[in-house]
């Protein structure tokens, strides 16, 4: 598979298939799922732990490692839009034009003295 094709929407079934067809669905509520996703979350950051910028990208020696933690966390994301009904592309095509009005090009960051 690869992005160029690939829908969310496939990506959206394919997650709810696999809950459904071990019938998971029962014991993922967006409470628990907002905390496996954070979960998720953590164990790509742990690769990264303790590393100096320069030093970061040593974590990439074990690219599939990488690669799996990553898609843990988007797989619980697709889960988590299931389960709240939320749509991914509009979620994100909203977000991201917020963020273009906040952070308009050739303005640099707030954080940035």
């Amino acid at each position: 598979m690869a992005d160029a094709d690939t829908t969310v929407a496939a990506l959206r079934e394919w997650v709810d298939r696999f809950v459904k067809d071990r019938d998971w669905g029962r014991y993922h509520n967006p409470k628990d799922l907002a905390i496996a996703l954070s979960v998720e979350a953590s164990e790509l950051l742990e690769r990264f732990l303790w590393r100096s910028p320069p030093a970061s990208g040593l974590a990439l020696e074990d690219p599939e490692g990488v690669a799996d933690e990553l898609a843990d966390v988007l797989i619980y994301g697709l889960h988590l839009a299931n389960a709240t009904g939320l749509d991914v592309s509009d979620i994100v095509s909203r977000k991201i034009t917020k963020n273009e009005a906040k952070h308009p090009v050739g303005r640099p960051p707030r954080w940035i003295p």
